[in-house]
């Protein structure tokens, strides 16, 4: 399944970051991307060059600079020359995405892991790639799962898998599969599509906030997303948000878990109402008044736009993204939220932008084709690998 072209890999650093520029921000003229390198006209043409040359970028058809002048032709990579696939991994199941450079999904396939261990996992993941993308060559397969890892390599720990020492999940993969494999955090992975190709795109600042089974967070500062070896430890998720709320597993009171993880919210509604099947059961029983569910959701809307206030307040970022496979409380609570940072905001900061961006396990899967997607064309580079 490797992919033969050595056209990005064999790219120079100062042409690879031209080439990354129209990947991101493309199509753009000459003038355009000289202007957002800092360089002379005369530098880039040099630096595109070799990119026409090989294919990798072409014209995209005629236009101008501010209307005077020559007309420009603006240049963009050809997304289409290059397969990436990503699979995000939970408890029980794998999503895989198949996309082209600029993460475009082209195909999606799900399954069952066929067990826990890390052979398991490694033949389930090797499965979902096979038929996702068929006899498609990948430039590059990514991983992602909730818990931690080194070196986008080595699993350090995966609750969720019941793993509590290090595996080498990214060689395993590359081994079952002949692709090059890279293995993500799923936050930071998602946080890396969100910011490449998603909601904060062109962004240089924002926060990304994920709500579901767990609480996640992930931060981009000065265009680089902040990775540490930290992410999938939970640290965001055991902020305490209301010193009267429930209790999460490790006894603390009113944190973000507590308050926002999606089984304590249909736990509390079942208290209330004496049984309830499912969290998409409360937010439907919420929007239809029902006294208990809007009370319970109401209180974890206000708990969220406090989280969103708190990270806003620290961070100075204009933007939160909010995102993951519960995201629809900001919907559903949408005026509880918008209380809750308002009460924990000074009204004299400028208004934080929050983006509500849905999205399923195939949205994560495809946050773990973008980790691909940057190690193939910032390889050991600052966009993905910079602390």
């Amino acid at each position: 399944m490797l992919n033969g072209s050595t056209g990005w890999p064999s790219l120079t650093p100062a042409t690879r970051t031209a080439a990354v520029e129209l990947l991101r921000h493309g199509p753009l003229s000459r003038s355009a991307l000289a202007r957002r390198l800092g360089l002379s006209a005369g530098s880039v043409t040099r630096l595109v060059t070799p990119l026409l040359a090989g294919g990798l970028v072409v014209p995209v058809g005629p236009g101008r600079d501010g209307g005077i002048g020559r007309p420009s032709t603006p240049l963009d990579v050809v997304a289409a020359g290059h397969r990436f696939a990503g699979v995000k991994l939970t408890a029980s199941h794998g999503y895989a995405v198949l996309a082209d450079l600029r993460s475009t999904v082209l195909a999606k396939v799900d399954g069952p892991l066929r067990g826990k261990s890390p052979a398991e996992v490694v033949a389930s993941v090797a499965d979902l790639v096979s038929r996702v993308a068929g006899d498609a060559p990948l430039a590059g397969v990514g991983v992602s799962l909730g818990g931690r890892a080194a070196d986008h390599r080595i699993v350090t720990a995966a609750p969720y898998l019941g793993w509590a020492g290090p595996v080498d999940l990214g060689g395993l993969v590359t081994a079952a599969t002949g692709a090059p494999t890279v293995v993500d955090n799923d936050v930071l992975a998602l946080a890396r599509a969100t910011h490449w190709f998603g909601a904060a795109r062109g962004a240089d600042r924002f926060a990304l906030v994920t709500v579901g089974v767990g609480i996640g967070y992930g931060l981009v500062v000065h265009d680089r997303l902040v990775d540490s070896d930290d992410a999938g430890v939970g640290l965001v998720a055991h902020l305490c948000l209301d010193p009267l709320g429930p209790l999460c597993a490790r006894g603390h009171r009113g944190c973000a878990e507590a308050m926002l993880a999606s089984g304590k919210i249909r736990d509390a509604v079942a208290v209330g109402r004496g049984g309830v099947s499912t969290y998409a059961e409360c937010l439907d029983l919420a929007s239809a008044g029902d006294p208990v569910a809007v009370r319970v959701v109401d209180d974890a809307g206000r708990a969220l736009g406090r989280l969103v206030a708190m990270i806003a307040n620290l961070t100075m970022v204009p933007t939160v993204v909010l995102s993951g496979d519960g995201v629809e409380l900001a919907s559903v609570a949408s005026d509880a939220l918008a209380a809750g940072l308002a009460a924990d905001r000074d009204p004299a900061a400028d208004p934080v932008r929050v983006e509500i961006h849905p999205g399923g396990f195939d949205e994560w899967a495809r946050g773990a084709a973008v980790t691909a997607i940057q190690s193939y064309t910032t390889p050991r580079g600052s966009a993905m690998m910079h602390r």
